[in-house]
C-alpha cells in the first residue's frame, strides 16, 4: 500500500497582537476564547484550497525552531498567497527563534516555514501544550 503524500506549502510567517488575542487574553489564558483566538493560522483561501482543508481544520505548521498543530482560517485582511499569520502566543513561540541579534526581542516576521494540511492530528489547549513541553516535547 502506498502512503498518501499529505499537501503541503512553503510559507512566510508573520506573528503580531490582535485584537481577538488581547480580549480574549483578558478573559483568561486557559480559557475557550483564547484557544479559538491565538491557536490559528491566517491562510489566504486559494493556500487554504491548494491544502485540500476548509477553514477551520487543523494545520500543522513547521519551521526550522520546531512545528506546532493549529486551526486554519481564512486571513481576516487580504492576504497574499504563501504568506500566513499567527496571533502572539505559545503556538506561535514554538515556531519563532530564539536568536535575539542584540536586540533582546527575536524576530517575529518573515519566518521562513511550512504549513501540512492535519485535519487528523490534535490541536492542544494550552494547558496540554505547557505540559508537552515540561515532558520535553
Amino acid at each position: 500500500m502506498e502512503a498518501t503524500e499529505i499537501p503541503s506549502l512553503k510559507v512566510i510567517l508573520l506573528s503580531g497582537r490582535t485584537l481577538g488575542q488581547g480580549r480574549s487574553k483578558v478573559i483568561g489564558k486557559f480559557s475557550d476564547e483564547y484557544l479559538r483566538d491565538v491557536a490559528v493560522c491566517e491562510l489566504n483561501a486559494e493556500d487554504i484550497k491548494s491544502l485540500g482543508i476548509s477553514p477551520g481544520q487543523n494545520v500543522k505548521v513547521s519551521t526550522t525552531t520546531g512545528s506546532v498543530v493549529v486551526r486554519s482560517v481564512l486571513a481576516s485582511q487580504t492576504s497574499q498567497r504563501g504568506i500566513v499569520f499567527m496571533p502572539y502566543g505559545l503556538w506561535v513561540n514554538m515556531l519563532i527563534p530564539a536568536e535575539t541579534y542584540g536586540t533582546g526581542m527575536p524576530s517575529m516576521k518573515g519566518i521562513e516555514a511550512e504549513v501540512a494540511a492535519a485535519p487528523d492530528e490534535e490541536l492542544m489547549d494550552l494547558r496540554s501544550l505547557v505540559e508537552h513541553l515540561a515532558k520535553g516535547g
